[in-house]
């Protein structure tokens, strides 16, 4: 089999809760679409957070409709999909049963069944996104086994590893975090969830892992691979990564990493004012998602506006502080747009960046009477 491993689409993520990249999520769909086709892939492999939350919008949900229909009903390629820690297990794997007639095989949340896809020569086991309280629900006789997520992860794919077959390959989908993986800036949850981190040897025995939940695609072993996110969802370290889905062929277990277009690259610019608004940037970064970081002055709403009519993509701008000589505040130009509606966030951004603290309730009533006084 030919297998196209992806993961960490985030179907609905806004740019802090205003700007929607569906665009450049269909964008790049497409390319992984397209890449299906010529390398003749038999089957596409999502290993979870297929949307961004766990109730996807609208219009995230008619994406997804949109291209799994195209692949599955148009294409003939079939789909396995797991439930990420983002996505609503219940609500990603109703009708699954159904569905399988079309190709698509999903696993929502984890059940004492084995969920395994027979193959002429591979099988694909769907391991979701998994807690330590829903495996010892689900395997309750062996509940005391179970102190930590990699006791989770060992009592499960032992289970998984007893379904294994003489002379077939076995690929596992799942969606974990591997100890001493590189995460990047978007990879929030995953930072968050760090002490339920597992290791690699809870894997054992599987031909190839396809991983999901962490945004950079890397190697952990050779058998073990993140194939990192969709598009390029942060600024900083993940600037850098080149998207990828990976080809997998099981007749021989070779890998074929291929790039996933963008339709805009993420880049940090750092210089002076003059420096930022003269420079001779080519077009791919002038049309790029782009955050300036002003190392002369502080930037306010009229830099702003001049920044935004050179970077029409303009997302986050830092300059600096006023009062500090290394200080910085860095703004989304969402939040430098409603800073005259709602002068407390931007009290707060600044308490943050300038002060290095949240405002206690004291600080926030002293600066609530400024404001009204000076508006009366």
């Amino acid at each position: 089999m030919r297998l196209l491993h992806t993961s960490d689409w985030h179907l609905g993520m806004t740019f802090r809760g205003g700007m929607s990249f569906s665009s450049d999520q269909k964008y790049a769909i497409d390319g992984i679409i397209d890449i299906a086709e010529r390398e003749r892939a038999d089957g596409i492999l999502i290993a979870g957070d297929v949307f961004d939350k766990s109730i996807a919008s609208q219009d995230a949900i008619r994406l997804y409709d949109s291209v799994i229909t195209h692949i599955c009903a148009d294409l003939g390629i079939s789909v396995y999909i797991i439930a990420g820690n983002h996505d609503g297990a219940e609500r990603l794997s109703q009708c699954s049963g159904l569905l399988e007639k079309s190709g698509l095989f999903i696993a929502g949340a984890l059940t004492k069944e084995v969920r395994c896809i027979e193959g002429e020569d591979t099988d694909i086991y769907l391991l979701p996104w998994i807690s330590t309280d829903k495996v010892k629900t689900v395997f309750p006789d062996r509940a005391e086994e179970i102190s930590s997520m990699e006791d989770a992860y060992r009592v499960v794919l032992d289970h998984y590893r007893e379904n294994f077959k003489k002379g077939k390959r076995n690929i596992l989908l799942s969606h974990a975090y591997i100890i001493d993986a590189e995460t990047s800036v978007s990879d929030i949850a995953a930072e968050v969830g760090k002490a339920a981190a597992v290791g690699a040897d809870v894997f054992r025995g599987f031909d190839y892992v396809a991983l999901g939940h962490l945004h950079g695609p890397q190697d952990i072993r050779e058998n073990l691979r993140y194939s990192g996110s969709l598009m390029t969802y942060s600024f900083g370290k993940e600037e850098k990564q080149v998207k990828s889905v990976t080809l997998v062929d099981t007749t021989n277990m070779s890998r074929k990493i291929i790039p996933i277009p963008e339709l805009h690259r993420r880049v940090t610019l750092r210089g002076s004012y003059d420096e930022l608004m003269e420079a001779d940037f080519d077009e791919e970064i002038l049309d790029a998602y782009v955050k300036l970081e002003v190392t002369d002055h502080f930037v306010g709403m009229d830099s702003m506006a001049a920044f935004r009519e050179r970077y029409k993509n303009l997302l986050e701008l830092s300059g600096k502080g006023l009062e500090k000589e290394d200080a910085r505040i860095t703004m989304t130009i969402e939040e430098f747009e409603n800073a005259a509606s709602d002068p407390a966030a931007v009290f707060s951004r600044y308490c943050r960046d300038i002060m290095g603290e949240e405002p206690t309730e004291h600080m926030e009533k002293l600066f609530r009477n400024a404001v009204s006084k000076i508006l009366r």
